[in-house]
């Protein structure tokens, strides 16, 4: 059996330190490209795998980066931390996973058993529950890196990566608008969390610039899975004031919206459009195919973990606070083009 390569056989070959070729591995900013490459080439073509116990006792970290979503069982979170992995896995860091269900106590119960775990940073999205976020400041006291992603916390001082909400939403609906959409309602999600907030005001906004004046009767607070979006469908319907279109802040709702004018016999999008969030793999397995706002999901998690590397690799001093807003991209489909045109 042959003998298991290690970084002192890497500096051997490239005739460097230990230290340099650990460092090359962890992508740590001091150590130039070109050296980078080259202990990456070697460690591939002599199949290097890290040691993490050795690693451990070298640096004291347990080389683990954490993962709270709401629900792993959304296409978007898999896609997030898709992205997460690849990213850790190419820097020798393992990644575990842990679901909140929307739940606040279970958030705060998932972060006190991740500190006691001495994990080296943390990647959030927070629940739709939370409105204090006390729990994760003793990461922050402790100098883990830690940075949220989609859903994030407006009053915390740390990394944060997101689309841009507001201008997903405002673009929706200026394409309803370009469609002959004028009375257009909104399933909306908790406004206790930014990104619906966000949309809700994005919506607002682009009403407002043509001047249309939403009534109070357009708007459905925490409409955001399929059971709400079919039961705000159901009350829309039995009020007899029908709309020309409906953006759901979710797939999943819009799901519901669609699925129950169908069942009563409203065409989609001739009688009522449909758009909704996030891009979901099923939308276009539906009929007739939904409009969506893509929420480039696996570049959050690349671009989190990207953050989260390169802080491991600062002091806590030469780290900087980063809030970066990818453009929101519009997938156009039947289900909102009322018009049967769209140049």
């Amino acid at each position: 059996m042959a003998e298991k390569v290690t970084i002192y056989d890497l500096a051997k070959q490239l005739n460097t330190t230990a230290s340099t070729v650990s460092r090359a591995l962890q992508n740590h900013p001091r150590i130039s490209k070109k050296m980078k490459a080259r202990v990456m080439e070697l460690a591939e073509k002599l199949n290097f795998q890290p040691d993490p116990v050795a690693m451990h006792l070298r640096t004291g970290r347990s080389s683990v980066i954490a993962v709270i979503v709401p629900r792993v069982s959304r296409n978007f979170f898999a896609s997030v931390i898709t992205g997460i992995e690849q990213v850790a896995y190419q820097n020798g860091y393992s990644v575990i996973i842990s679901q909140s269900n929307e739940q606040y106590e279970t958030e705060k119960a998932i972060a006190k058993a991740l500190l006691n775990k001495k994990i080296d940073a943390l990647a959030v999205s927070i629940s739709a529950e939370t409105t204090d976020y006390s729990h994760f400041q003793p990461f922050i006291n402790k100098g883990t890196p830690i940075v949220f992603f989609d859903r994030v916390p407006e009053s915390l001082n740390v990394s944060k990566v997101e689309v841009d909400n507001y201008e997903a939403a405002f673009q929706a609906v200026e394409h309803l608008i370009a469609q002959g959409c004028r009375k257009i309602y909104h399933l909306s999600g908790p406004m206790t969390l930014s990104v619906y907030k966000n949309r809700m005001q994005g919506y607002q906004d682009a009403m407002k610039k043509h001047g249309i004046e939403p009534q109070e009767n357009w708007f459905y607070q925490n409409a955001i899975t399929l059971e709400t979006g079919t039961e705000a469908t159901k009350q829309i319907i039995q009020s007899g004031d029908l709309p020309d279109a409906i953006l759901a802040a979710g797939d999943f709702s819009a799901i519901g919206v669609i699925l129950t004018l169908k069942k009563a016999g409203i065409r989609i999008p001739d009688d009522i459009a449909v758009v909704g969030f996030a891009n979901e793999t099923f939308d276009i397995f539906i009929d007739p195919e939904l409009t969506s706002v893509d929420l480039d999901s696996q570049q959050l998690g690349e671009t989190s973990a990207e953050i989260l590397i390169e802080q491991l690799n600062q002091t806590p001093e030469e780290r900087e606070e980063k809030h970066i807003k990818f453009p929101p991209k519009l997938m156009i489909r039947d289900s909102s083009l009322k018009a049967k045109k769209y140049d």
